[in-house]
């Protein structure tokens, strides 16, 4: 039997340990979270199979709740609390203590990038196999990433991202990190299922999961040959258009040329409380914010996966979908000189019509 089937806890198979995981965050019983970890660990469950098939899985629900609004935000919120700490308790515990006998490995996420439970789960089974580990948490500023690099050194970089509108950024960060000779290994939700968007971007290797990662680190990783004076063009050359330069820039007018006439093209958004319009105005910017990074990537499915994720969103809140298809109209008229951005909402449009409208998984965070 392999460890994902047998949770070393007696007969307690570790689907029933994972379901009695999820009953006690989502009822923010930290104590008892903690308590069925640690008794797992004692009673011979690894701990990279704990953090793996037990706390991922559960986390990973967490969001999938939310998406189908099963889950508050502060529920989602408060149950996300209580994994990083039981995380750090499983961390703290003496069986698990691994001295380092390997290099050492930074593990960060990108500027602005929040999710940072992916990167805390790699670091800590990187740990467990027996690597040096500087984890240094979310939204981390690449000046201050190149700077730690600079000052305590590492063989690889492990860098992540999530939610693809950090794209343009995690660009920046490779690019800075193998400039001064440290290869990357991409990881996380936005670079794509297929990793994709890490081959795109330049990275030294991209890994789906951590397992995947931690066997491509032990490896080595494969080195670049850092160009001086890379730029983004060099990897992006469809940027020569300029189209994500000037709707990136043009991102706030967008949204209030969007919002001043959606409500006459959806007209029950005249009774629209102060709330809703605010919301509706959050919408609107993430749209034109993915819009932006699908014209960067130039990824059609980027867009068009976000468009239909959302609208599983709105739907799952009783929203009707229909309202998106005003904003991308609206879009389409305002940018109707810019030749990829209308491939790209056009294609949008026609797979809103089409889409089943189940809310699910964010097209970047990890299901």
């Amino acid at each position: 039997m392999s460890s994902t089937d047998d949770a070393g806890s007696g007969s307690e198979s570790i689907q029933a340990v994972r379901g009695r995981l999820w009953t006690a965050v989502t009822s923010r019983d930290e104590h008892r979270a903690a308590d069925i970890l640690i008794a797992a660990l004692e009673n011979g469950m690894g701990a990279e199979t704990i953090l793996l098939d037990l706390i991922a899985p559960v986390q990973s629900k967490v969001g999938s709740e939310w998406a189908a609004n099963r889950l508050s935000v502060a529920q989602e919120h408060a149950a996300s609390a209580i994994t990083e700490r039981v995380i750090a308790a499983l961390a703290h515990h003496p069986s698990t203590r691994t001295p380092p006998t390997l290099g050492r490995i930074t593990v960060a996420c990108v500027d602005q990038e929040w999710h940072v439970l992916p990167a805390r789960l790699l670091a800590e089974v990187l740990t467990l196999r027996g690597w040096q580990v500087d984890f240094l948490g979310a939204q981390v500023p690449t000046p201050h990433l190149i700077a730690h690099l600079h000052n305590n050194g590492a063989d690889a970089i492990a860098l992540s991202s999530s939610i693809p509108t950090r794209l343009p950024t995690a660009h920046a960060a490779i690019t800075a990190c193998q400039a001064i000779g440290v290869p990357v290994l991409a990881g996380g939700a936005a670079f794509g299922t297929d990793g994709r968007h890490a081959r795109l971007l330049g990275a030294n290797a991209w890994a789906p999961d951590a397992r995947t990662a931690a066997q491509l680190l032990a490896d080595g990783l494969p080195r670049h040959s850092p160009a001086a004076g890379r730029q983004q063009i060099d990897d992006l050359p469809h940027l020569a258009d300029q189209e994500y330069t000037l709707v990136a820039r043009s991102q706030p007018q967008l949204v209030k040329e969007v919002l001043a006439q959606l409500e006459d093209r959806f007209p029950a958004m005249a009774a629209y409380s102060t709330q809703q319009r605010e919301r509706t105005a959050e919408d609107i910017a993430h749209i034109v914010e993915f819009l932006g990074v699908a014209l960067y990537t130039d990824d059609d499915d980027l867009f068009t996966d976000f468009i239909i994720w959302t609208a599983g969103i709105l739907t799952a809140r009783h929203v009707p979908a229909d309202s998106l298809h005003p904003a991308l109209d609206i879009l389409a008229g305002r940018l109707n000189d810019f030749p990829r951005s209308t491939r790209l909402l056009n294609r949008a449009r026609f797979a809103l019509d089409d889409a089943p409208l189940a809310a699910g998984t964010h097209p970047g965070v990890p299901a």
